[in-house]
């Protein structure tokens, strides 16, 4: 299996060499790839330095078996036909492709069937909130059609990447000396802070982020769900957090809920409140699971679900769903 990574540099980049490492992925050949910043720079793998090459129009894709891809949206769209002409299956983590009908949008959890029927040599991988989600909402799909989907999500620093979490460490460091917070990746400070608002906003006065979330989760498990969003940045370093409300076609109860739930790949449920036992982002960092907790009614509604997750924004949100999904490839024989 030769394997490429583009985008090697990046904290994605990074997190897919130690995924690839922790599940002992077939690798038989690594290539990094970087820009003009990062070419030249060495990373380590299984005990063995790489050099990142500088990703260029050429033939250096021929004979690799897949690329994992996190350069940016401009990036992949540029690159996407040198990186799959030669028969390269490209797991694209950016936005660039997720709505386009001849991309398959995949959560191996989900519907991993759909990575088969790649017209384009691309797969994308879904937006880190919705990834997270899905996992969760597909058992309870399930048990009944969701119909509605409401959720407030909680996401880290390391949403906008590895500039972004060293920024925030530094603004608290500035703000306990008594100095003015560095303020660069975001548009606010967000240490002591919360922003309600996470990329640009669109006409009807959602964000894109918030859009993503519905339009991927309707792709990615066939439904006609609506989701409502409201995704807000807040001073945690890494791991994501959601609070999602449902509705259902039949009430669902807390315990069908809890069993359906604790049965689920890729899932794991903490729900004892009454030890204060509940997902939190400190413990949930690293790890690979969709943590899931405070499942319960919704009060507001009787066909209503409502419950709580946690999840590594840069682990399962990205690099090992891409990872997981070259797994099911390599599984079914759709790939060496």
């Amino acid at each position: 299996m030769k394997v490429a990574i583009v985008g090697a540099s990046g904290a994605v980049g990074q997190e897919f060499l130690r995924v690839l490492d922790e599940r002992n992925f077939p690798v038989d050949e690594l290539v990094l790839f970087g820009s003009e910043r990062s070419a030249g720079r060495k990373y380590s793998f299984r005990g063995k330095d790489y050099e990142v090459k500088l990703l260029q129009h050429n033939d250096d894709f021929k004979g690799i078996d897949v690329a994992f891809v996190s350069a940016g949206g401009g990036t992949s769209k540029d690159f996407a036909e040198t990186i799959t002409k030669h028969g390269t299956v490209m797991i694209d983590n950016s936005s660039a492709f997720r709505m386009d009908k001849d991309v398959p949008l995949v959560v191996p959890e989900c519907n991993a069937e759909d990575a088969l029927n790649r017209p384009r040599g691309i797969i994308a991988n879904p937006n880190c909130t919705t990834i997270m989600m899905v996992v969760c909402l597909q058992p309870l799909e399930r048990l009944s059609h969701i119909k509605r989907i409401h959720i407030a999500s909680y996401q880290a620093a390391s949403g906008a990447g590895a500039a972004a979490m060293a920024e925030l460490e530094q603004q608290y460091r500035e703000v306990l000396d008594g100095k003015p917070a560095t303020v660069n990746k975001f548009a606010y400070q967000l240490a002591y802070n919360v922003i309600p608002q996470i990329d640009v906003f669109t006409d009807n006065g959602y964000t894109k982020e918030e859009m993503k979330m519905f339009n991927e989760t309707r792709k990615i498990m066939h439904t006609d769900a609506a989701c409502s969003a409201m995704c807000v940045r807040v001073p945690s370093l890494r791991s994501h957090s959601e609070a999602v409300w449902v509705e259902t076609e039949r009430p669902i109860t807390p315990e069908e809920a809890r069993a359906a739930l604790a049965a689920a790949p890729g899932v794991t449920v903490i729900d004892d409140p009454a030890n204060k036992k509940y997902p939190m982002p400190l413990f949930t960092a690293g790890e690979d699971d969709v943590f899931v907790g405070r499942i319960r009614q919704d009060l507001a509604n009787e066909n209503g679900l409502t419950f709580w997750l946690c999840g590594d924004q840069i682990k399962k949100g990205a690099a090992l769903n891409a990872v997981q999904i070259a797994e099911y490839l390599i599984k079914v024989g759709n790939i060496k």
